[in-house]
């Protein structure tokens, strides 16, 4: 990982915090997509004083790796959030931008390259800071009412091999119609998992409450997100109410 560190390039953003924060207190991951069309674009974003946005690492369209805040400095990238019981991820989260045009510019997959970076830079910072893999989220998840990023095409389940963020062992085949049993009536205990997990359950309406699952869904049952509770969803998060 040295060898990564040494080739990467430093863009900083004006976007942080100036008081430095005691790097024993980082203890999330948060990944992104930019959810721009292309890396010109998104870095312009990133390092404008009058965007209010940045991240620590960036990783490009090309998977390079660009540092824009360090370390020791709160970068603007997690907003109004919440795992568990902690509010406002900024202060003890590194985040991770990677370049990608997002559900509004034509989403796509991540290329090779960019995943191979990011195998790289997250090994390094869990290493270096310790990071329970469980503490390995996405925007979505500690946003659910407000992002997608880094959406259902982002590949979770082969980063858990690497032992960066968590994934379930039910067997998906054995749901062969995966919507054909509505489990409505199971909404709370879903929700109550759901919690445990550490994913924020507040909502108002039923439209927030499809974008929570929704949430739930790109992360750990990527092939099918229409916001329903099916009996997969409902096994899926019940099995990682237990995840050791």
């Amino acid at each position: 990982m040295q060898k990564n560190v040494e080739k990467m390039t430093k863009n900083y953003s004006p976007n942080f915090d100036r008081k430095k924060r005691d790097i024993n207190k980082i203890k999330y991951l948060i990944f992104h997509y930019t959810g721009m069309k292309n890396d010109k674009s998104s870095i312009k974003k990133l390092t404008s004083f009058s965007s209010n946005v940045s991240c620590h690492y960036y990783i490009t369209a090309f998977g390079k790796l660009i540092q824009m805040v360090p370390d020791s400095y709160i970068a603007w990238h997690a907003g109004k959030s919440k795992w568990r019981n902690e509010i406002s991820l900024n202060k003890s989260s590194i985040g991770i931008e990677i370049s990608n045009p997002g559900h509004q510019h034509g989403y796509k997959k991540f290329n090779e390259k960019q995943i191979k970076c990011l195998i790289k830079i997250s090994k390094f910072l869990i290493s270096k800071y310790k990071i329970n893999k469980k503490n390995i989220l996405g925007h979505s998840d500690i946003s659910p009412l407000r992002k997608k990023d880094p959406g259902e095409k982002f590949p979770w389940k082969l980063l858990s091999k690497y032992k960066i963020g968590i994934w379930h062992k039910v067997k998906t085949k054995k749901f062969k119609i995966k919507n054909e049993i509505r489990i409505q009536t199971k909404i709370s205990e879903f929700i109550k998992f759901l919690k445990r997990i550490g994913y924020s359950v507040e909502y108002s309406n039923k439209y927030e409450l499809k974008k929570i699952i929704k949430a739930f869904q790109m992360r750990f049952r990527p092939n099918i997100i229409d916001g329903k509770l099916d009996s997969e969803c409902y096994s899926i998060a019940k099995s990682l109410t237990n995840y050791k």
